[in-house]
């Protein structure tokens, strides 16, 4: 196996990461911003606030998008390791 194959690889892994990350990060990013205007516009400074509607939103959004991401892995695993089990 040489070096351009290995960094190959690591790239396809780095850019598989992202993708599966993607959905949690931005419902997160907006959900975030929404919840921090909130505060802003009424004067609330409740920490509870920010941490729980996340949390939920990250749970909804993880079952939601389980089959995107399942299939990400899948993607990856037979296009770039099982051919280097192979051979």
């Amino acid at each position: 196996m040489t070096e351009l194959a290995i960094f190959e690889i690591l790239r396809g892994a780095f850019w598989t990461a992202a993708l599966m990350a993607l959905p949690i990060l931005a419902v997160t990013l907006v959900l975030g911003f929404a919840i921090g205007l909130l505060q802003a516009l009424t004067s609330i400074q409740e920490m509870t606030l920010t941490f729980v509607p996340k949390i939920m939103a990250v749970v909804v959004v993880f079952f939601l998008t389980l089959g995107y991401m399942t299939q990400l892995c899948l993607d990856f695993f037979n296009n770039s390791v099982l051919p280097i089990i192979a051979g």
